[in-house]
């Protein structure tokens, strides 16, 4: 796995301890939820009301600027400075496990997954999954509204044919990632899948565009992705 660094200001004290703390996931789901609906609601107050009060819309403006920050990357500079360094309920990692249930057979279940690049065809926030051999891959993730993308190579890292597959982002990569799906045979001959999955952004992502990642609303992005694979399997057809 990827050994993961910070790197701070090492050349002023207080600049350093600043860039510190603004590299934490320090709110919670709910709070940078309401944040963005909070800090939403003061910049179109703010807009509509310029002409008309001038320095109360310019604080609002800073207001509306510091809870969007706040939402969208998860850090909370004032729990920073006093010691909080993580949410109550979330780490800056997204860790996902979900099981279902697929009428089909085990080993066509299986074969399915294996061939990497058909998960795009079930999950969206992929772009694509290009395998460059039998263990190896490239993989392409959109960015929030399909702007901009994030890639990295992975490899399977133990696999149990019909049974198991398990992968990981190879050193070096520009994210850690890894994730493993075990298959298992039901009573009535349907296919019982388990999927783990793990997101974690470089030391230092947020400010450089990845702290899209760790937003619940791209977690709950993948969980909709998974459950895709079962609709696909047993109709063919992808739901919305």
């Amino acid at each position: 796995m990827n050994t993961l660094t910070e790197h701070g200001n090492q050349e002023h004290p207080m600049a350093g301890a600043i860039y510190e703390r603004s590299n934490i996931i320090n709110v919670t789901p709910e709070g940078r939820i309401v944040s963005i609906f909070t800090g939403a609601w003061l910049l179109g107050s703010a807009i509509s009301k310029v002409d008309k009060r001038p320095v109360a819309s310019l604080l609002k403006l800073i207001g509306a600027g510091y809870l969007l920050y706040r939402g969208i990357s998860g850090n909370c500079l004032i729990n920073g400075f006093t010691g909080k360094r993580r949410p109550d309920r979330h780490s800056a990692a997204i860790n996902i496990r979900t099981s279902m249930i697929i009428d089909n057979p085990r080993e066509e279940v299986f074969y399915f997954w294996r061939q990497l690049n058909n998960l795009p065809v079930f999950m969206k926030h992929l772009q694509s999954v290009e395998e460059l051999d039998p263990f190896n891959s490239h993989w392409v993730v959109k960015g929030p509204g399909g702007i901009g993308t994030l890639e990295w190579d992975a490899e399977i890292v133990k696999e149990i044919p019909g049974e198991m597959i398990g992968w990981r982002s190879l050193p070096g990569s520009s994210i850690a990632t890894a994730g493993r799906v075990t298959f298992r045979d039901t009573p009535n001959g349907d296919t019982e899948i388990d999927v783990m999955i793990t997101y974690r952004p470089p030391a230092g992502y947020v400010g450089t565009g990845l702290a899209w990642l760790l937003n619940p609303a791209f977690e709950n992005m993948i969980i909709r992705d998974i459950k895709r694979f079962k609709n696909y399997m047993e109709t063919g057809e992808i739901i919305s």
